[in-house]
């Protein structure tokens, strides 16, 4: 009785002939004639790369037909047709012998471990010679001045000469005009809105943003620091790797003392002096980020987040009258919040300290109600604490469990008929407990209130208490200070029932430890929603 065998062909890049599919078939078919093998089962890649199992819908299929028990013998032309990764080709040998299925390459005879592990040493050496020859290749194309992959923002390919690019001058309008308004003093933000409001086109045809105009100071990104608008060509700044568990490549920066350069003065966008002018800003700009201040420029720097996106909130000039306005940081630099409105800070700053004067009047009773409220706070909530660890554990060991088995199908490892039941059920059991733990108290973060704690808060409240009664406008340092003590975030929104009006919603540390009900006064959260009327001194609506 014929043996039943099924033929895997592959070839790895579409650069490649596609008869190569059919001329591999043709040699396993004659193959398989001289040795007595019914072909019942065919399959292929086309323009799959060896180096991973990922992608490669023919060879799943294979296993999963190897599973079924639809052949008796694989036919290969040879063994990297199957994989030039050791660990990848010796994983499947070791599968398909479980199953008892015989591989035979046209060229090597039937694999054996021996042949295996030296056919797998052998395809992956090559595949990792043929990316040094590539690169060392890219790296000749460089050196005279040409394309070694990829594109560039403002270049296209130059028809009939390889390597060889051409402005494309729309896009190049574009640069000179970041570089320009760039120098004269805009931020990318700015830049990139009003590259939006106009409708140029951006790279990749997505929208403008701050990032693409900055880019990366480590891998050497981004439109202000590409020297090829200079007129010099930057290679090798970034490596690929593949990711062995997702097949995924990914970008890893090259250390500077490895980039490779060569003047292209034919390919300059930007004269030189503009772009050394553009290089001195972003290195005066460096120096000049908030992570260097030693203190806050505002009462709430870093602090202030918008209520229509979540984004944080900066300065946004001033008005005739000085009064300093704040604005999305989303809606600034890409135009993507729902609601841009524009607020004024000392409004804000007004909203709060108003909220903060009416919950902390006393701060000595403040301090003891945190105390009593804490201990009771924490008996009533250990059990059920305890409860919410317990099936958070349950679900999180289920995920696990559920993501195993999704990688050994993926992967071809064990039976699907067994593992594809096994994970539906524990699916099942995930849902039931996230349905219990949804329907659970939120979990309590239980924090031991030490004495000389509890005095810090009182210390800390009693100069809350003195730095509002100096006022915002003084512009005293220790207002902020105090500020910043207790208050973590300050959600800012607009008022919906009162035109011209804005609505502010605290966050601050005493929600750790007390939850919704922190001030005594009934303001959700730590001050909830304070509502100011714009123009008001002091604010009063709503509070």
């Amino acid at each position: 009785m014929l043996k039943r065998a099924a033929i895997y062909a592959r070839f790895s890049t579409d650069l490649q002939n596609e008869r190569s599919v059919e001329d591999q078939i043709t040699l396993c078919r004659k193959h398989a004639e001289q040795h007595d093998l019914a072909i019942v089962a065919t399959f292929e890649d086309k323009a799959r790369s060896g180096a991973s199992i990922f992608g490669r819908d023919g060879l799943l299929r294979l296993m999963d037909a190897a599973r079924d028990g639809t052949f008796d013998v694989l036919v290969v032309e040879a063994l990297d047709r199957l994989s030039r990764d050791m660990e990848d080709l010796a994983g499947i040998h070791k599968r398909l012998s479980f199953m008892n299925i015989e591989i035979r390459a046209v060229h090597d005879g039937v694999a054996n471990t021996v042949l295996v592990g030296l056919r797998g040493l052998v395809g992956q050496l090559y595949r990792e010679d043929n990316a040094h020859k590539i690169r060392r290749g890219q790296a000749g194309r460089v050196g005279q001045g040409l394309n070694a992959g990829g594109l560039t923002y403002g270049y296209a390919p130059l028809p009939g000469e390889p390597g060889k690019r051409q402005i494309v001058e729309e896009e190049a309008e574009a640069i000179r005009r970041i570089f320009e308004e760039y120098v004269s003093g805009r931020t990318p933000r700015d830049i990139a809105r009003n590259l939006n409001r106009d409708n140029i086109s951006a790279p990749r045809g997505s929208k403008w943003n701050a990032s693409t105009i900055n880019g990366n100071l480590q891998r050497g990104t981004g439109i202000l620091q590409n020297e090829l608008y200079d007129g010099r060509l930057v290679w090798n700044k970034v490596r690929m790797v593949k990711d062995p568990d997702t097949g995924r490549r990914v970008s890893r920066p090259n250390p500077k003392e490895e980039w490779q350069s060569v003047d292209v003065p034919e390919l300059a966008i930007v004269n030189h002096a503009l772009f050394e002018q553009a290089q001195l800003r972003k290195r005066e700009r460096s120096l000049n980020l908030p992570h260097y201040h030693r203190r806050p420029r505002h009462m709430l720097s870093g602090l202030l987040r918008c209520g229509a996106c979540g984004s944080g909130m900066s300065t946004n000039g001033k008005d005739k009258s000085g009064r300093i306005r704040i604005r999305c940081s989303a809606a600034t630099e890409s135009g993507s919040c729902p609601d841009p409105k524009t607020f004024y800070l000392d409004t804000v700053e007004a909203s709060l300290l108003y909220g903060l004067h009416a919950e902390l009047r006393s701060p000595k009773v403040l301090a003891e109600y945190v105390k009593t409220y804490h201990e009771e706070r924490k008996r009533l909530s250990a059990e059920a604490d305890a409860n919410r660890i317990r099936i958070e554990r349950r679900a999180e060991l289920l995920k696990h469990e559920i993501d195993r088995l999704v990688d050994h199908l993926a992967k071809g490892i064990g039976d699907p008929r067994v593992l594809g039941p096994r994970s539906t059920e524990l699916y099942c059991q995930r849902e039931e407990i996230l349905a219990e733990l949804a329907e659970a108290p939120p979990p309590i973060e239980v924090v031991m209130l030490h004495p000389a704690i509890l005095k810090r808060y009182e210390e800390q409240l009693e100069n809350l208490q003195s730095a509002l009664g100096k006022g915002v406008t003084s512009g005293d340092r220790e207002c902020a200070e105090a500020i910043r003590e207790l208050v973590e975030t300050v959600t800012v929104y607009r008022d919906p029932s009162a035109p011209g009006s804005v609505e502010i919603e605290v966050s601050g540390r005493l929600n750790a430890v007390l939850g919704d009900r922190t001030y005594p006064n009934g303001v959700k959260r730590v001050c909830g929603l304070v509502v100011a009327e714009e123009g008001l001194e002091p604010p009063t609506r709503g509070l």
